[in-house]
């Protein structure tokens, strides 16, 4: 059944349907987002946004967010840091729900995300994949645990090799929920080199290995006497941070005004019967 088909069909059963505006459109994370929405029948893609003005007729895009004036119940953003401020003043002037996915935010950028979310309902995380917000939550009771007991923590994250900035994001945003945890006392080591000396019971390491097409890997590892736990998360394809979107969507549709992470989600979904 084709895309329109399906939601029509959906509409006529009664089922409420979140109406999204998807936010860089003709991106590659766009494109999947529109195919797992064309088989999602609790959500729609209502408008596409893109400087690239073209599409599949599945849905209008428009260049700009400001030619739209179809009404939805969020936007899901996949675009590019420059077009982020623009999003969120028409997010702020609609009341508009926004999952913001586009990563390479400047301070100030955040800092009027977090103006933004006071007026509108904001969703931001560094990894927008279920699994890694679950491996965040995880790893805080782990390293409650551990830590104490001795265990060293390091991190080891591979990318491909055309991944520009390391280390990775979801690297720092795993050592981050863990330093939290642990009221700050770790001091991150990105590298060992420059230096000859025993490895301090502080130091937090964290590896980037960049090669062929590994879209995301990440291992956390407690390093005991005579004991290693290793958590693990692999992404083998870019649709897993797509679908997470999508699942941020349907949580944040008639969210009241406020910053909201994936692990927000999570809890929602854990609370569920």
């Amino acid at each position: 059944m084709c895309p329109r088909r399906k939601a029509r069909a959906a509409e006529r059963q009664g089922g409420f349907m979140v109406k999204v505006i998807l936010h860089g459109c003709n991106g590659k994370m766009g494109q999947m987002v529109t195919e797992l929405c064309s088989q999602d029948e609790e959500i729609k893609i209502v408008a596409g946004i893109d400087a690239l003005h073209h599409g599949t007729g599945v849905y209008p895009i428009y260049r700009d967010i400001y030619e739209c004036n179809i009404t939805a119940d969020a936007v899901i953003d996949f675009s590019t840091a420059s077009a982020v401020d623009s999003l969120l003043n028409y997010c702020v002037e609609k009341r508009l729900p926004c999952i913001l996915c586009t990563t390479g935010l400047s301070e100030e950028q955040l800092q009027r995300v977090k103006e933004a979310s006071e007026k509108t309902a904001v969703l931001r995380s560094a990894n927008m994949t279920l699994g890694v917000n679950l491996l965040m939550k995880l790893l805080k009771e782990a390293v409650a645990t551990l830590a104490p007991a001795g265990f060293d923590v390091e991190i080891v994250e591979k990318h491909h090799n055309q991944k520009v900035d390391a280390p990775s994001g979801t690297a720092i945003a795993l050592a981050d929920a863990m330093n939290e945890e642990m009221d700050g006392a770790y001091e991150y080591v990105y590298d060992r080199s420059w230096v000859r000396q025993k490895r301090d019971k502080k130091e937090l390491g964290i590896s980037a290995v960049r090669g062929g097409t590994i879209v995301g890997d990440h291992d956390v590892i407690f390093a005991g006497t005579d004991e290693v736990i290793t958590f693990s998360h692999r992404a083998y394809s870019k649709g897993v941070f797509a679908k997470g979107a999508i699942q941020a969507a349907k949580f944040m549709a008639g969210k009241p005004a406020g910053l909201y992470s994936m692990s927000d989600v999570i809890e929602n979904r854990e609370q569920k019967p």
